[in-house]
């Protein structure tokens, strides 16, 4: 792109063209306490139907609490990475709680879940070898192989006999196969026993991204492994984070000694960059107990979901296979699906509008996320403000 004010505007006038221009919202307060899943957008008080707080925990007055009391005691910041002056014993004590947790020999703490999927794919795919990736990964996953200098090879959406075609293809040279556990576009959930049973046969690293799926899915919120009933030899890269479920702020990968000591050595995303600060680590550390004491907050933001898509398919609303807090409501054009966002906002909801080039176009969606924090008086009073948006605009997508 040429240096000239001219193109920026250009380009900025192209993308307003096509109603694909983002934009942030402010949220300038938060309600009291006890009205956890509203914020306050515009100075007006609304639902939130977009966050990934999945459990309520974000603004959890204990988690809170120990962010608070251990800035007192450690100060705000970490000063330095990890490897200097950085890692401190709050870090220390998460990595190894992380660790118990997931069933794994150790954890990484990493600043953002993006650093940790670069990390993992870019310390075991080497230049001139193929990362085998699902075609609606993370960008993180594909970012990661573009900075390991390997090439990657993307097989069907959640069809692991594509995904075999590209191992077989590529032979010995596919080091690794790296997906999501749950879409976070989509809300499905990848077929991981099938998948990890080919990188097993293929001799490929099995690098799962359980961002979404880690505190909510399984017996005791351990993901999709616990769910799958997978162990560590069937999936040896566990990436997970702690912005989502947990309510707090960075992510982490588990899985062998070797396999941590060499992301220690390695991974430029870990190496160069300020550690987490220790007050980050403290809430997380209160957040992963809640977790753990508390198993009604998974069971009620799934089941706050089913009695979504009960309603929604009432109204013969274009739904995704999601079984997830993630519950998408397809549109089709961007135009339509801002639209839609807008018209919530008015209605009191906020949900953002999601449009190409983040899903494939004539996907446009509502991505509608649910919290246990949410009422089931809430998620009717949703529906029926998307039931009329549906009978203003009754038009339903093509394709998918």
């Amino acid at each position: 792109m040429r240096r000239d004010a001219n193109t920026l505007r250009t380009a900025l006038a192209e993308i307003d063209r096509q109603h694909l221009r983002r934009a942030r919202r402010t949220v300038e307060s938060f309600p009291v306490p006890e009205s956890r899943a509203e914020v306050v957008v515009g100075g007006r008080r609304v639902v939130d139907f977009c966050s990934n707080d999945y459990l309520g925990l974000a603004r959890h007055p204990l988690i809170a609490k120990a962010m608070s009391d251990c800035a007192t005691q450690a100060g705000a910041g970490s000063a330095a990475s990890h490897l200097i002056t950085g890692h401190g014993t709050e870090h220390q004590r998460l990595e190894e709680e992380l660790a118990d947790f997931t069933g794994r020999e150790r954890a990484l703490l990493f600043s953002t879940g993006y650093m940790a999927n670069l990390a993992a794919i870019a310390t075991l795919a080497d230049r001139g070898e193929v990362v085998a990736l699902d075609r609606l990964n993370h960008a993180s996953l594909i970012d990661g192989t573009l900075l390991s200098g390997a090439r990657f090879s993307r097989y069907a959406h959640g069809d692991p006999a594509d995904a075999e075609r590209v191992l077989k293809e590529h032979g010995g040279q596919c080091t690794v196969l790296a997906t999501d556990g749950v879409f976070s576009m989509d809300g499905d959930i990848a077929r991981l026993p099938t998948l990890a049973r080919l990188s097993r046969a293929y001799k490929a690293w099995f690098v799962v991204d359980d961002a979404h799926g880690i505190g909510v899915l399984g017996h005791r919120g351990r993901g999709l492994l616990e769910q799958f009933e997978l162990d560590p030899t069937e999936v040896p890269v566990l990436v997970g984070t702690l912005g989502k479920a947990f309510g707090s702020f960075g992510a982490f990968i588990a899985g062998s000694t070797d396999l941590i000591e060499l992301l220690v050595q390695k991974a430029r995303t870990y190496i160069y960059t300020t550690a987490l600060p220790q007050p980050v680590a403290a809430a997380t550390r209160k957040a992963l107990q809640i977790v753990q004491d508390e198993p009604w907050r998974r069971e009620r933001v799934l089941a706050l979901a089913t009695r979504f898509r009960a309603a929604a398919r009432q109204l013969d609303l274009h739904l995704t296979p999601s079984e997830s807090p993630i519950q998408p409501v397809i549109l089709g054009g961007a135009d339509i699906a801002v639209r839609a966002q807008n018209e919530l906002l008015e209605a009191g909801f906020l949900v953002v509008a999601i449009r190409p080039p983040t899903v494939p176009a004539g996907t446009a969606r509502l991505r509608i996320t649910f919290s246990a924090a949410h009422s089931e008086d809430q998620v009717d009073a949703l529906v029926e403000a998307l039931g009329r948006i549906q009978a203003q605009s009754p038009k339903r997508p093509d394709t998918h």
